[in-house]
């Protein structure tokens, strides 16, 4: 039988540029920023955080999910500048069935760069590999057309639109389900390393 294996403290990844970290109440300020900023929360299903107590309860409930073995959400940082820009991670982890949701979020300023696409397939990386996860997916407003292009390019496979699937705030909104498998990710690793051990 597949089993989970949920780390026991909070696990920190390195990439070419990125740290992801746990986040604590003392990055609440630097996470204010983005958090407060309508254009990064348009499609999270989240109001943008008035006060930064908003964003403490955000923080609060990293350490909760982490804590109930429900989710992992990592904090995201430049190599050189310790303030986390962003987030991503998981959430809804079905340890039975080995799947779970990733959700993730970046500082405007930082749009463009690659950096959640880096961040992502760390992430991804992670969860294959590390936890045992045989399945991962992405549930994605219709509309938010930039995150589309983004898990399309990381090899998700879109599944189909579930109708008025989450109530957001004109009601109840469609989503695209999209998912990436262990077999799927492992398969496109090899292919990628093979690719670049011929140059």
């Amino acid at each position: 039988m597949n089993k989970i294996n949920f780390p026991q403290t909070f696990p920190t990844i390195h990439t070419e540029r990125l740290i992801l970290k746990q986040a604590t109440i003392e990055d609440a300020e630097d996470m204010h920023i983005y958090l407060s900023n309508e254009t990064v929360c348009r499609y999270m299903g989240i109001d943008a955080h008035e006060t930064i107590e908003d964003t403490k309860e955000e923080i609060k409930w990293y350490d909760n999910i982490f804590k109930e073995q429900t989710g992992i959400r990592w904090g995201i940082s430049l190599k050189d500048n310790p303030a986390i820009i962003g987030s991503c991670g998981f959430l809804n982890l079905e340890k039975q069935h080995c799947r779970t949701e990733i959700g993730y979020e970046l500082h405007h300023d930082h749009w463009r760069k690659g950096i959640m696409s880096e961040a992502i397939a760390a992430v991804l990386r992670y969860g294959f590999q590390e936890m045992n996860l045989n399945r991962i997916e992405a549930i994605i407003d219709p509309e938010n057309t930039s995150s589309i292009k983004l898990v399309e390019m990381l090899y998700f496979v879109k599944e189909g639109l579930l109708r008025e699937y989450e109530s957001g705030q004109k009601g109840f909104d469609n989503v695209f389900m999209y998912s990436i498998l262990k077999m799927e990710f492992h398969r496109l690793y090899e292919m990628k390393n093979k690719a670049k051990s011929l140059y």
